[in-house]
């Protein structure tokens, strides 16, 4: 745990999907494990995770995978969240089980739940942690955890090389990191299904969230909208009147839940000793080439020292 006083120690947060998915669709489909079933994936994510271990060296990490396809908590409140996906084939519903071994066989703790996304938590693990003096490094692109970005935390666009705090959610999205649920409530998001409030773009969202704060004050004083210098404000103000309902159930889809259960103890998640056995026996099923096990073999802590030859050897 950080000193009293102490700069806030860091503490990464990887929302692995998107870069499972990102592989995915990236990677050749050459690739194939000892069994003949495609890893292109799970190569594609591995030079991501041995790419930020190395540049990043973190001791407080954890990796979230989304597991709650149809069966988050969300579904229950709204049937229809997300029901615009097809669901992710054997091919990689297989590599998915891989890139989760291979953080364990890491050291890294893995985050999975049937009920909650990878967004809910990464927010639970971050807020366990602050309070104790850490500070959030987000990895991801969605914008939807830019809500959890409070003074010292940072979201991280690993592909893009960008970074951003607080402070910078405005001038990407035209809202506050705090206002980012309530945006996406009157917004609407196409990738969750998420309708929003009908009429109700990203720039009428903007200007609504400046001028009344937050959707609760924008559903209490309604009757104001009307009298804003904004296009179509009288069907605007009669749409929330309308759809007022449907706004808060949209913001209970778009607020990341913070309370969820995690596998661990203490504030922060802690890298442990690595798996040399597990490590191996992925390396020889995933058929990993020379170079990728002897990244896999460093980032694991298996090196005896710089230019010596790694205390635990996996098989070329």
């Amino acid at each position: 745990m950080p000193a009293p006083g102490a700069a806030p120690a860091p503490l990464h947060l990887v929302d692995a999907s998107l870069y499972v998915f990102r592989a995915w669709h990236s990677m050749p489909d050459e690739f194939r494990d000892a069994h003949g079933w495609p890893t292109n994936a799970v190569h594609g994510f591995a030079r991501f995770l041995l790419e930020l271990l190395e540049r990043e060296r973190p001791r407080h990490i954890a990796i979230a995978f989304d597991e709650a396809l149809d069966s988050c908590f969300r579904n229950r409140l709204y049937p229809a969240y997300k029901a615009n996906r097809d669901p992710a084939p054997a091919e990689l519903r297989r590599q998915f089980a891989h890139c989760k071994a291979l953080c364990a066989a890491l050291g890294l703790t893995v985050l999975a739940d049937h009920d909650y996304e990878a967004d809910d938590l990464i927010g639970s693990a971050l807020h366990r942690a602050r309070p104790a003096g850490y500070r959030g490094i987000i990895v991801s692109a969605d914008k939807d955890l830019s809500q959890m970005l409070g003074e010292h935390d940072e979201q991280w666009d690993f592909a893009r090389g960008q970074r951003w705090g607080a402070a910078g959610v405005k001038a990407r999205h035209g809202v506050h990191a705090h206002q980012i649920a309530d945006y996406l409530a009157l917004t609407g998001d196409a990738v969750d299904n998420i309708p929003g409030i009908g009429g109700v773009g990203a720039k009428t969202a903007a200007v609504l969230l400046a001028h009344f704060g937050s959707l609760d004050a924008l559903l209490e004083r309604v009757d104001e909208v009307a009298f804003l210098r904004l296009r179509g404000a009288a069907q605007v103000a009669a749409r929330l009147r309308e759809q007022r309902e449907h706004a808060l159930l949209w913001r209970q889809l778009t607020t990341i839940a913070c309370d969820v259960p995690l596998p661990y103890e203490g504030p922060a998640a802690t890298r442990a000793e690595a798996d040399p056995e597990m490590l191996e026996a992925l390396a020889d099923t995933l058929r990993f080439g020379p170079m990728t096990r002897r990244r896999l073999c460093t980032a694991a802590g298996l090196d005896s020292g710089a230019g010596e030859a790694p205390s635990v050897q996996l098989p070329a």
